[in-house]
């Protein structure tokens, strides 16, 4: 692929002499989570004879990955993938993207981004050598390379690029989209925009800038919505006593009866019960004359007592008198890895009967949390909108169970929330800006071989949750579960700068909006909107009470069983639902002109009956 100065084409090995400089720019492709492509860029050089070309990303040039290329090119190398037909061509190595082209007519070529492969396995028959490529998205591909050689230095160069420490190498720092930024996405769901909604409906609460320098608490955004009552001074003192600085602020406000959730960390009362007379008064403040409110931790009670040891600990009713306290438990992160490594292993097992299949998927204990979740989320839209109650959510540090319940919660009470914008606000207000530590949860999924640190699938469960309510409410979400597996796809690796980073001051470090695309900047075009959309999707202002009985809650094989079994059928059942949809919107428009001529033909009738 790169021959001393020159660029070799990668199909057909003849040298390109294009002006690097005018046409050597990134892939443009709306999607790069290891996506493959039915036509590769046409080569601008008159001497290249293939016709085909692949672009190089600038960032080839970089010394950075140069080092770690030992073969940037194979011939002969055979790939497999699940449900597409056997594919033989050339191998390149990128510094951010492995690509297979192929000079068979009428095959999809596979472009990888490094950053999407969890682990690699290598398999050796005689000179064969065999990679087995397991991704992020939970696909498994196998490239069979000729030559020992070759196949160990693709094997080494694919294990360096894939775990690359600094995040600013990262492709989102390289990508240059080819479609028109019509909208900038990291100006869409700005604090500002979404205090003008809370804004227009109350005066009780203003939008501080308290953690301007993320002094305060580095892990909120620099504009946070708390009681205007309380003051800059109140919350600095307030976020001294809670975990991480993450002191109460507004999580959702519902209109109908003026009750709010907030969320936060936990406080640090500590084996000596520590009060704080300023968190006590910010909380206090929330409620109505006459009012009780419920403070929900995501910890089990003896979880709880014992974060008291290392300082931290719960609200006590003695501090409190006008909040009740209830524990619901939800495993903490580390449980949550193992779960997912035990599912995808049980998803990924052909050879077992269905009752030793079905017995290993309970023992992964993932459909369990979904329903903790779920139903701690149910609890949470029960006491704002049943009991008139206000509600605090926190766990332990308050960015992960705590988020995946207020995010949840607002999905069941607010229809807004279920729109395709007002999906995405809340994404934006509830897990990028509140701080969810993305860069270090999705690092690795569920092939990783390292041991995991920080890794948790906390984000694909709540994910995984919607999915479940929208599969209950199939007409009341104008997105479909298309749009959920590309959120999933793209946390875990993207060519957009979105997920990047673990909060908000991380994200301004890295100058993310200077330098990157958001996500959000490409689903929102019309082009792309369309693929995302829900023909059944109805408006359904009501809130909607999802079931949690376990005979209610799916395996979500969209995302765990799509590289194991064919979507064919399930595609073309799509497809004949979107026909008979269009149809009857056709024979609908007949009706209602019908109507209106019948109404026509009668209203004439009556003027001429009239003497």
């Amino acid at each position: 692929m790169l021959d001393g100065h020159r660029f070799i084409c990668p199909v057909a090995g003849t040298c390109c002499e294009s002006d690097r400089n005018l046409y050597w720019t990134d892939p443009p492709f709306p999607s790069g989570v290891g996506l493959g492509l039915g036509n590769s860029l046409p080569c601008f050089s008159s001497s290249c004879r293939s016709g085909r070309h692949i672009r190089l990303p600038s960032s080839f040039d970089r010394m950075e990955f140069a080092e770690l290329i030992k073969t940037p090119r194979v011939d002969g190398v055979v790939l497999h993938r699940p449900f597409m037909p056997t594919v033989e061509g050339t191998l390149c190595l990128t510094g951010h993207h492995l690509i297979l082209s192929s000079r068979q007519d009428n095959t999809e070529e596979l472009w990888l981004l490094h950053s999407n492969i969890d682990s690699i396995e290598k398999r050796f028959v005689g000179s064969l050598g065999t990679i087995i490529v397991k991704c992020k998205d939970l696909r498994i591909i196998q490239l069979d390379i000729p030559g020992m050689e070759e196949c160990l230095n693709i094997a080494s160069s694919i294990e360096a690029l894939s775990t690359l420490d600094s995040v600013s190498l990262m492709y989102p720092f390289f990508y240059r989209p080819m479609f028109e930024v019509v909208e900038d996405g990291w100006n869409m769901f700005l604090p500002e925009e979404a205090f003008k909604e809370i804004e227009f409906l109350t005066d009780e609460w203003r939008l501080s800038g308290v953690n301007k320098d993320f002094t305060v608490c580095p892990s909120y955004p620099q504009l946070v919505t708390v009681p205007r009552s309380i003051d800059d001074d109140t919350l600095r003192k307030v976020a001294t006593f809670r975990h991480g600085g993450r002191f109460p602020v507004l999580s959702y406000y519902h209109k109908k009866n003026g009750m709010v959730m907030m969320r936060a960390g936990q406080p640090l009362t500590g084996t000596n019960g520590r009060r704080c007379k300023e968190d006590e008064k910010l909380i206090n403040t929330t409620l109505r004359a006459g009012k009780r409110g419920y403070i929900i931790d995501t910890r089990a009670v003896n979880v709880a007592q014992q974060a008291k040891a290392r300082g931290g600990g719960f609200e006590q009713e003695a501090s409190y008198p006008q909040w009740r306290r209830i524990h619901k438990a939800i495993e903490r992160s580390s449980i949550l890895q193992e779960s997912l490594i035990k599912l995808v292993e049980a998803c990924n097992d052909q050879s077992q009967s269905m009752d030793r299949w079905l017995s290993k998927l309970e023992a992964s204990n993932w459909q369990t949390h979904v329903k903790e979740i779920l139903t701690t989320a149910c609890l949470a839209a029960q006491c704002i909108d049943r009991e008139g109650a206000s509600v605090l959510v926190h766990g332990t540090e308050g960015t992960d169970s705590t988020l995946q319940v207020t995010s949840l919660a607002q999905i069941i009470l607010d229809p807004s929330c279920r729109t395709m914008r007002g999906f995405q606000s809340l994404v934006e207000r509830e897990w990028l800006q509140a701080g969810h530590p993305f860069q270090q949860r999705c690092a690795q999924s569920a092939y990783s071989n390292s041991k995991a640190r920080s890794e948790a699938p906390v984000f694909l469960l709540f994910l995984d949750c919607v999915w479940q309510v929208l599969r209950q409410f199939p007409c009341s979400f104008q997105f479909n579960e298309h749009f959920l597996v590309v959120l999933f796809e793209h946390a875990y690796a993207s060519q957009f700068g979105t997920f990047l980073g673990n909060n908000a001051a991380e994200r301004l470090k890295l100058k993310l909006p200077q330098k990157t695309v958001s996500l959000w900047s490409w689903i929102n075009r019309s082009q792309e909107m369309d693929h995302f959309l829900n023909p059944l999707y109805e408006p359904n202002n009501l809130v909607i009470w999802p079931s949690v009985a376990p005979q209610s809650l799916l395996l979500w094989e969209g995302v765990f069983l799509r590289w194991n079994r064919s979507s064919k059928y399930l595609d073309e059942a799509y497809d004949e639902m979107v026909h008979i949809i269009e149809y009857n919107k056709e024979l609908q428009s007949k009706v209602n002109a019908l109507r209106r001529q019948l109404a026509q033909l009668e209203t004439g009738d009556g003027l001429l009956e009239t003497p």
